[in-house]
């Protein structure tokens, strides 16, 4: 019997495969998820980061309502970029059509960080995992409000970029990118 748990990454688009190759050395198993039923055996979630408009296009309402489910029975998820924007309470410059799954008490503003071509790699000190990490922002999202439970684990230029409420994390930036897994093994440990 495998006792590894198993961490499921959202392969609809994006830059899913990043998380599986960083997921593959931390006693875990990957596993690609594309259908709502194959949440029903994972203990986490990662949504990737990608174009959120294009998730929220191919994520059906079953889907949407089945990871709200899985959050619900206290199963973490970490959302990164666009996976911040798809977890957010709130996207002030959204589509009109486009819907967040409303599961953290965040607002964000998407591609804050301007284009494609304004992308950029920093170094970020995340104190509360003793660790400081090469951060890259793709098209990346900004953080402009966190609700009174959202836990500010990391910020640059005053902005927070990696947030936690309960059982979800998010970053604006693409930790997968890194290769410092320590916001990966820092996930791994909300499994209860």
């Amino acid at each position: 019997m495998n006792s590894k748990p198993k961490i499921g990454v959202l392969a609809l688009q994006g830059d899913f495969m990043e998380h599986v190759h960083i997921l593959s050395p931390l006693n875990v198993e990957p596993k690609l998820v594309r259908y709502a039923d194959e949440l029903e055996d994972i203990q986490g979630l990662i949504i990737p980061g990608g174009e959120s408009t294009t998730m929220d296009r191919l994520m059906d309402e079953e889907f949407r309502q089945a990871i709200v489910e899985f959050y619900k029975k206290g199963n973490p998820i970490f959302g990164t970029c666009a996976g911040a924007i798809i977890l957010a309470k709130k996207i002030i410059d959204g589509k009109d059509w486009q819907k967040s799954l409303g599961l953290i008490d965040i607002e964000v503003k998407r591609n804050a960080y301007g284009r494609q071509v304004n992308s950029f790699d920093t170094i970020i000190n995340i104190p509360s995992l003793g660790t400081v990490m090469r951060a890259v922002f793709i098209r990346a999202p900004e953080i402009v409000n966190i609700g009174p439970k959202v836990k500010e684990l990391a910020n640059f230029e005053e902005l927070p970029v990696l947030v936690q409420e309960n059982n979800v994390l998010v970053s604006t930036f693409h930790p997968e990118l890194s290769s410092n897994p320590s916001v990966h093994r820092y996930f791994i440990s909300l499994i209860k």
